[in-house]
């Protein structure tokens, strides 16, 4: 126990109550109560302006520290010492003006005693003195059984808290004719005064009561399948094809609603502790899946009287508005469950979130005020606090490929000594994401005095990015080979068009998509050169050859391509793809690269040819310029390509010159992104 004149702290506090097993920190300070389960989770915190009264009970190894709130409710903390009485009593009092009594428990073992109903809690009172309290929000049903009995049925939801050896199912009351705190006659017994009353307590109606809202068909991706919600005064229901949940209220910690990038869907997700269990998997997050745009609307099955009394200012009678931010409403004022939305974190598309891998799932990591939170699967949750440290680590450093340059992973170090790894994040994430964690004051590992090699840090100190980018070290041989070593870079690039002719394409298309993968400021993949592989018919010709003497088994080496030569005329689509490319990256910022040919394709086949014409007129005098230089270039008057005309078409042998004037400034200013 740890204190100061204003705080007392006190560690393994075991908060009471139905499937009571969590341990977790107690902080008592002049403002209220504040409960937090060790580990993370669940977090219960009580003001003062709510406190009704507090008590004292001895109970088995300890003191029990009973608060009643004037909601009618209460919570209980156990695992106090005999001397913390004392003195924390003199705290409360001074501080709160609420002075602790002393309830003692009878112990004695007697089953008949007196019934009281105070609020929504039931206590059964044996010699004055307490035996035991229920919550009635606990009770899912009440029936008379015969003139003098009463049938308590208790709440049997699928999270793991209640889930112990031992588990209250039901309880019976025997309250004979002549008992005189529920007064009847002899049409309505005591009995059935008495099940009236707590059925005018309780959160919950009768069996088959009809729940509070529905909504039909919700998309679940943990655990993955449609269920229709159903909402009830104190639980809600999952209802599937193949699998039925019922989750009480109490175990809902706190809800999330958060837009999915680049789509237009919002996942709301619904923390809970304990966690519902499907055969040995445990689900500590449920990720709903809504239409952003869908419109929902509906009247709650709610009486005036209730909707006054027990939800005031936290439910309306009906609504009407996007299904996510309805049902995120109604859970809410149902569960008083806190709603977290995206902070201030925006990421270089000006999204919530940046796109991450986490073991092997592919998914979303958003960077929240308190913490970070990757979906859809596995929904993890890490919150600030839980961090020791945090560590980018960059791709590529070790001399891999270039496509792995274009990523670094954030690896998140809990006080746990926990590791989540988030890989292959777009390194133009990197500013928005140091700069996010370094305003939280969270310990970056390899930044500062500590550096790891292989880090960002040594990233930044620019001396490792012509080392691990293949496309660099190319075109410093380049630069330091001559204009032969052009001519080879060249002839590779060739190579890969040419694979792309024999598929059908008219034109240089994947000089295009080379020169934009090794350009693309978003950090793209670039993709390698490849070399062409024979077509079908060659193997026929090169064994008649061989027949013939004429190859001798030996390789007849490939001739080289004329620096000098004229650039090839692009074909309309190639216009068509470099005038609309960034439109759709602009407009797709999340198109993964391999399916920006396959859309501008799709779009072109769509075209009218009243569309298409700007672009064919564009080709026509594209040919006509290339016909006319390839007239002076084979008849030796002209030796190279003006700079306009290269700049028009985006040809290898320009972008591969420029480069060369210029190799390092505009690849370490991309690589600056990290």
């Amino acid at each position: 126990m740890a204190s100061s004149d204003n705080v007392h702290q006190y560690g393994n506090i075991m908060l009471g109550g139905r499937g009571g097993t969590n341990v977790g920190q107690l902080k008592i300070y002049p403002g209220g109560f504040l409960w937090k389960k060790a580990g993370g989770g669940k977090v219960v915190e009580v003001s003062k302006a709510d406190i009704s009264s507090l008590s004292w009970t001895h109970v088995p190894r300890g003191y029990q520290l009973g608060v009643r709130l004037k909601a009618g409710s209460n919570v209980k903390f156990n695992g106090f010492k005999e001397q913390d009485v004392s003195s924390l009593s003199s705290f409360l009092s001074a501080n709160m003006g609420v002075t602790p009594e002393d309830k003692p428990l009878s112990v004695i073992g007697r089953n008949w005693g007196q019934a009281d109903v105070d609020g929504n809690m039931l206590s059964f009172i044996v010699g004055g003195k307490q035996a035991f309290e229920l919550a009635l929000g606990d009770v899912s049903q009440t029936q008379m059984q015969g003139k003098n009995d009463v049938l308590l049925e208790f709440h049997v939801d699928d999270t793991t808290g209640a889930n112990e050896k031992d588990c209250l199912m039901e309880m019976s009351f025997h309250i004979p004719n002549t008992n005189t705190s529920y007064v009847g006659d002899d049409n309505h017994p005591p009995a059935q005064v008495f099940c009236e009353k707590i059925l005018s307590m309780a959160d919950v109606g009768p069996s088959g009561a009809e729940a509070v809202a529905w909504f039909k068909e919700v998309t679940i991706l943990t655990p993955r399948g449609r269920y229709s919600v159903e909402l009830h005064f104190s639980f809600f229901r999952l209802q599937g094809q193949a699998n039925d949940f019922k989750i009480q209220y109490s175990s809902v910690v706190r809800l999330f609603v958060l837009p999915k990038w680049n789509q237009p869907l919002t996942y709301v997700v619904i923390t809970l502790d304990s966690p519902i269990r499907k055969g040995q998997t445990f689900y500590p997050h449920i990720v709903l899946q809504f239409h952003t745009e869908e419109i929902y609307e509906c009247d709650l099955t709610i009486s005036e009287e209730v909707l006054n009394s027990k939800y005031k200012d936290r439910l309306e009678a009906s609504y009407k508005g996007l299904a996510f931010e309805v049902f995120a409403q109604i859970l809410r004022g149902l569960s008083a469950a806190k709603v977290t939305r995206p902070g201030k974190f925006r990421s270089s598309q000006d999204g919530y979130a940046v796109r991450a891998s986490l073991k092997a799932e592919d998914g979303m990591l958003y960077p929240l005020e308190k913490g970070f939170f990757f979906l859809p699967k596995p929904p993890t949750l890490i919150l600030h606090e839980e961090i020791d440290y945090v560590e980018f680590e960059r791709h590529g450093a070790a001399g891999t490929s270039s496509i792995s340059s274009h990523y670094f992973d954030l690896i998140i170090r809990l006080k746990s000594e926990q590791e989540h790894q988030f890989r292959n994040i777009q390194r133009n994430e990197y500013h928005n994401l140091f700069n996010f964690i370094n305003s939280k004051n969270m310990k970056i590992l390899n930044l500062g005095e500590i550096s790891v090699p292989g880090g960002v840090a040594a990233v930044l100190e620019g001396s490792d990015d012509e080392a691990v980018d293949p496309h660099l070290n190319r075109i410093k041989n380049a630069r330091e080979g001559g204009a032969g070593a052009i001519a080879d870079s060249d002839e590779e690039d060739e190579d890969f068009v040419a694979e792309k002719d024999d598929s059908g394409s008219p034109t240089d298309d994947s000089e295009e998509e080379d020169s934009d993968a090794a350009d693309d400021g978003e950090g793209a993949p670039a993709k390698e050169p490849k070399k062409k592989e024979p077509s079908a018919s060659k193997p026929a010709a090169k064994k008649k050859k061989r027949e013939e003497g004429e190859d001798d088994g030996k390789k007849k080496k490939r001739k080289k391509k004329d620096p000098n030569a004229p650039k090839r005329a692009m074909s309309s689509f190639m216009f068509f793809s470099q005038a609309e490319r960034e439109k759709l990256k602009k407009t797709n910022p999340g198109l993964p690269f391999k399916d920006v040919g396959r859309v501008m394709g799709e779009r072109w086949k769509k075209m009218t040819d009243e569309e298409k014409e700007p672009y064919e007129a564009q080709a026509k005098r594209d040919k006509t310029r290339y016909t006319a230089e390839m007239e002076e270039y084979r008849s030796g008057k002209g030796t190279s390509v003006p700079t306009g005309e290269q700049s028009s078409g985006d040809a290898s042998e320009g972008i591969v010159k420029e480069r060369q004037a210029k190799p390092s400034s505009k690849y370490l200013t991309n690589y600056s992104a990290l």
